[in-house]
């Protein structure tokens, strides 16, 4: 994982992105061509990536063209769709990049207008779907040192060293379908019961405790606290 520094220098040349380009009116205005400098400078300066090296445009797939391709050592790992830094960017966007990844075998794909930035996970089942990973606006200070803490993942060195793949691996371990099959597990609820049994000297029957933990994840409990630690 990145280190506390390396994610301060990613979010150092965020602030130099978002002063250079975001706080212009005029190159809020600009069409996708002049969002296209914009990007290439995002993908050297703030990635790492190299030109021609690193990043291919125009990139042909079966006869369709995808903005960008992120390739290290002949893997593709990242299809980038651009459009204008005027467009708001929304899940539609994806249909063509979609196919791109679907036909090369790219697990990533990359929503960016500039200013806009979105990342999604392909996932290869039938039929190919996505997952929304996360969405950041650059030029927002307020959100600025999180997007460092997750766009780090998308780093040159970040990408060749697997941790692209790992940030996922946490990601989808911590969605909500994840920990559901972890929490409606035998062991589980056995250790809930034996909890309930100190706590207030009832020896509930699993079953019960089962079909109670069911209605807390399907439906879940407007009046649950919080708690700033985890008890012991």
């Amino acid at each position: 994982m990145a280190t506390e520094h390396q994610i301060g220098q990613l979010e150092k040349g965020l602030r130099e992105y978002r002063k250079k380009y975001l706080t212009k009116k005029q190159n809020l205005e600009v069409d996708e061509s002049a969002t296209r400098i914009m990007v290439n400078n995002f993908l050297t300066s703030v990635l790492g990536y190299l030109e021609l090296d690193d990043i291919k445009t125009e990139y042909n797939i079966r006869g369709e063209y995808a903005d960008y391709v992120i390739q290290l050592a002949r893997k593709k790992h990242i299809v980038i769709e651009v459009k204008s830094i005027q467009i708001d960017l929304n899940d539609r966007h994806l249909r063509q990049s979609l196919s791109y990844a679907a036909n090369e075998g790219i697990d990533w794909i990359l929503l960016f207008n500039g200013k806009q930035i979105k990342l999604y996970r392909v996932l290869f089942g039938k039929p190919i779907s996505y997952h929304a990973v996360f969405e950041y606006d650059i030029s927002d200070l307020s959100t600025i040192k999180q997007a460092a803490g997750d766009i780090i993942n998308l780093a040159k060195k970040s990408v060749a060293k697997g941790e692209l793949d790992l940030y996922w691996k946490r990601f989808d371990a911590l969605t909500p379908a994840s920990l559901t099959k972890a929490i409606y597990t035998e062991d589980v609820i056995r250790s809930i019961r034996l909890r309930l049994k100190k706590n207030c000297g009832i020896n509930f029957d699993q079953q019960d405790i089962a079909v109670a933990v069911q209605e807390l994840l399907v439906n879940g409990h407007s009046g649950a606290v919080k708690p700033k630690s985890l008890k012991k």
